[in-house]
């Protein structure tokens, strides 16, 4: 069984990271009864030894003592991370160890030169503690100045302390009505280093997130096929009343991407009859590397049953998987050309309802001719939490680029005017080659996706045969 190490950057990165911790232990409890660390457990999870000041050896075998998440906390401000040590997680984290907390830093320049070394260091001392490493998962906003400029920094620290090891990252992309009024610069400027050193992406989108928990608020609302919130779920309140419009529902929203990771996980942590290797994604998705962006959708969107909404009928969920509705990007896959796609399924679900679902759905997609067959599939036999089954489609697909050219738009709209830009060019590292380089490497991004898109309802050339002679 291999380990995987998350990396949890700012304030978004780090709620996100608490979610997918809260749940995976749940998801955990409900299959080990016995309370024995085992592979599925180590996976993402260390076993102290508590009895010398909880610094003790890990624990192999035997009875859970005290576990330890493998992952590394990083913000510039204190109140998450604070909120994360002191909340019912904070047995789950190593203060001397998992999580490093630093204040008043700036971004990708200072932060990086001032504090690269203790970076490393924290970097090193979890991954010394994995017995065979295969993936960094790392969780951050592309607006805010932490998550863009550190979170890009540390993964080019990744990449150079352990290039061999997979790089994941989740990137929650801000919406239009951002109130950071910088981000197009930040998220910009992070796509380059995205471009560049991350092995997959999954760009995940705050409006998509937004719509689709006010869809499911407007479908308990009204009452239809017995939709109810459960009591203390994570869409109530404090006082277990249903949240109001007026609410932020990020509570709801970081738990859909916490249960992306849950399922994306979901083959390294437990048995299965056809588990997918985190390594197969990259290499079966991504024909051109910089053309890693993997768009995700999920069904249920809330698998621990926060939400009693009728479950779904297994054929259903695979159409749910490719409807735009069930996109977590404002995208619609469907009217674009797939490169590759992939399904990780949890439950009882057999080989044959797979190739089934694929069979019916394959004439309504697009592929590219030259891979036409471009499916990969995986097949998890623990479902989540209240649900018999669940799907997660990641497809490498143009309907991506949208989100892109938005990004491109909203940025030069503040650039043409040099709005803002004083603040970064003060910044010693920073110069103005820095967003024409950017911006460049964006421009270069959504041409690439423009070219495959001008090949989409061509003809499928088939390769000519060798001639045998009878």
């Amino acid at each position: 069984m291999t380990q995987s190490v998350v990396v949890q950057v700012g304030q978004c990165g780090n709620q996100v990271g608490c979610r997918f911790w809260d749940l995976a232990l749940r998801e955990h409890a409900a299959v080990n009864k016995k309370g024995i660390y085992d592979e599925a457990l180590s996976s993402f999870f260390r076993n102290i030894d508590t009895r010398s000041d909880g610094n003790g050896p890990d624990i192999y075998r035997g009875k859970i003592c005290s576990l330890k998440a493998r992952a590394l906390l990083i913000d510039m401000e204190e109140g998450v991370v604070n909120e994360i040590l002191q909340g019912p997680l904070r047995d789950v984290f190593d203060s001397k160890q998992l999580t490093l907390h630093v204040l008043r830093a700036v971004g990708h320049k200072i932060y990086g030169c001032q504090y690269q070394e203790n970076i490393v260091e924290k970097l090193r001392k979890t991954a010394e503690h994995c017995d065979c490493l295969q993936c960094f998962f790392i969780i951050h906003s592309m607006g805010g100045g932490t998550g863009s400029g550190l979170g890009t920094f540390v993964l080019n620290l990744l990449e150079e302390e352990f290039p061999e090891v997979y790089r994941f990252v989740t990137s929650v992309y801000p919406s239009g009505e951002d109130d950071v009024i910088t981000s197009p610069y930040n998220s910009v400027l992070a796509m380059k280093e995205l471009n560049e050193h991350a092995d997959c992406v999954l760009p995940i989108e705050n409006e998509s997130l937004f719509e689709i928990v006010n869809k499911i608020n407007q479908m308990i609302n009204s009452g239809k096929l017995g939709s109810t919130v459960k009591q203390n779920s994570l869409v109530t309140s404090s006082a277990g009343s249903a949240k109001t419009q007026q609410e932020k529902p990020f509570d709801a929203m970081n738990n859909i991407v916490a249960n992306l990771l849950l399922n994306l996980t979901s083959s390294a942590r437990f048995e299965g009859s056809l588990n997918m290797d985190l390594n197969e994604i990259s290499m079966n998705l991504v024909p051109f590397p910089r053309l890693h962006y993997l768009v995700s959708s999920l069904t249920p969107l809330y698998t621990l049953a926060d939400v009693n909404v009728p479950s779904r009928r297994l054929d259903q969920m695979f159409s749910d998987a490719f409807s735009r509705d069930h996109q977590l990007i404002q995208a619609d896959p469907k009217h674009s050309l797939y490169l590759a796609c992939a399904l990780l399924v949890r439950g009882n679900v057999q080989v044959s309802d797979l190739r089934r679902n694929i069979e019916r759905l394959k004439p309504s997609l697009h592929f590219v001719s030259w891979n036409q067959e471009g499916w990969k599939t995986g097949l998890c036999s623990v479902p989540p939490v209240g649900h018999s089954h669940s799907l997660l489609a990641l497809a490498n697909n143009t309907c991506v680029k949208p989100t892109f050219i938005e990004l491109k738009d909203r940025f030069m709209k503040l650039y043409k005017k040099k709005a803002h830009l004083h603040h970064y060019l003060q910044i010693d590292g920073m110069e103005q080659s820095c967003f024409s380089e950017a911006i460049s490497s964006l421009s270069d991004l959504i041409e690439e996706y423009n070219e495959l898109d001008a090949t989409k309802g061509g003809p499928r050339i088939d390769p000519s045969r060798l001639k045998i002679a009878v």
